[in-house]
């Protein structure tokens, strides 16, 4: 009964005290209907991180990350949607983001349709949408090839894939279908003068097609074969700096390719790899990229030479080169693998990775390889493409 009552009294004397304790204030009103916007041009420390949602692919996001940040809070910028594994392309000079979706009427069946989306680069709202003719465009792992501006950023080239292969081109300002160019046996589209492009062929050629002021075809070309589809296959994804294209090869070697011609021009090929290094070779989905500095970077995995089906699995280390030295300048060990990435902008680059040990994103100093952070928590399933933003 002693230990009841003392056991009594000393709650009594508990909730005296919350009693006697004021109230805290009320909470402020939080203000309804507020809409941040982001600049016309992204810093160079934020990159777009594709959340291919490869499982449920209708769901699929492009997360504007910051990656300077400490807390997911704060690195999240903005989201906007990309249905059913889409490409998208952002364009400085129209302030805008270009994506290819595709949807279905009755969600995950019925009429399909494709369209261009628009999206504003500072609202990430849609401003205008373009219906895509006859249901093709490339529907794949997402590429930085599957879409190009030409004509002064006026036209957007779009690659299809179904399986014959061509390129539409939409006006961006009355935004309508210009024309549709077919390039059988030819895949995708890189930049090759402002009203040419070309894509990279089946039989180891590069096609090249000159249009005119209106968007027709004037004149085709192809250059001579450079590579070998079975014996000595190249990755389709070059690193590009100036109107030089480098294509990493499935053997260690990196194939050159001038642009700025009015066709494209292969040029003599360079080993990525040294002596007691012959079982290094590049790998992975985003396994390419390029800086500000004229630096190339490649995505290379130590078993990858010569192993049938190795070229996706990703890699250990990111090796950056001199291209005009053909020399390697820095290798990048990563935390534990990579499986995609991209090099930011300005002299002070950054590499964000895909980790697809935990799908976070790594974030790298493209200067001297240190690991900085890992960023997630942000929502993202399968971040499998990376941009640098613009």
């Amino acid at each position: 009964m002693l230990r009841k009552s003392l056991l009594l009294a000393v709650l009594v004397g508990i909730c005296g005290q919350v009693a006697a304790a004021e109230p805290p204030p009320p909470l402020p009103v939080e203000p309804t209907g507020v809409i941040e916007t982001l600049p016309d041009r992204y810093p160079a420390e934020w990159f777009l991180v594709h959340d291919a949602a490869f499982f449920h692919m209708s769901d699929g996001k492009v997360y504007v990350i910051d990656t300077s940040k400490d807390t997911v809070g704060e690195q999240v910028q903005g989201m906007f949607p990309v249905n059913l594994m889409g490409s998208y392309l952002q364009v400085p000079s129209r302030g805008e983001i270009m994506s290819v979706e595709t949807f279905h009427t009755r969600g995950t069946r019925g009429d399909r349709f494709d369209v261009l989306t628009i999206w504003d680069n500072a609202n990430l709202a849609v401003v205008a949408e373009v219906q895509l003719p006859g249901s093709k465009r490339f529907m794949g792992m997402p590429q930085r090839v599957a879409l190009r501006t030409m004509n002064n950023d006026r036209w957007l080239a779009i690659f299809n894939l179904s399986p014959s292969t061509s390129v539409t081109l939409v006006d961006l300002e009355t935004r309508s279908i210009v024309n549709e160019i077919p390039t059988p046996g030819c895949s995708f589209v890189y930049g090759n003068g402002d009203m040419t492009f070309s894509s990279v062929c089946a039989d180891g050629r590069m096609l090249t097609v000159v249009l005119d002021e209106n968007g027709a075809e004037q004149s085709r070309g192809f250059s001579d074969v450079f590579f070998d589809s079975d014996d000595t296959p190249i990755f389709e994804r070059p690193a590009q700096v100036g109107d030089m294209a480098y294509f990493p090869a499935f053997d260690g070697r990196v194939q050159p390719v001038a642009m700025g011609a009015s066709a494209a021009m292969p040029m003599a090929s360079w080993s990525l790899i040294g002596e007691g290094e012959e079982s290094w070779a590049p790998s992975g989905i985003g396994l390419d990229g390029e800086d500000d500095l004229g630096r190339i970077y490649f995505l290379m995995n130590p078993e990858a030479n010569g192993v049938d089906g190795m070229h996706n699995a990703g890699g250990a280390e990111i090796w950056v080169y001199d291209p005009e030295a053909r020399r390697r300048v820095l290798r990048i060990p990563l935390q534990e693998w990579g499986l995609s990435f991209a090099v930011g902008r300005g002299e002070e680059p950054k590499v964000l990775v895909t980790n697809p040990v935990d799908m976070s994103v790594e974030l790298y100093d493209g200067l001297t390889g240190d690991f900085i952070r890992k960023i997630t928590g942000f929502g993202q399933e399968t971040p499998l493409m990376i941009m640098s933003a613009q």
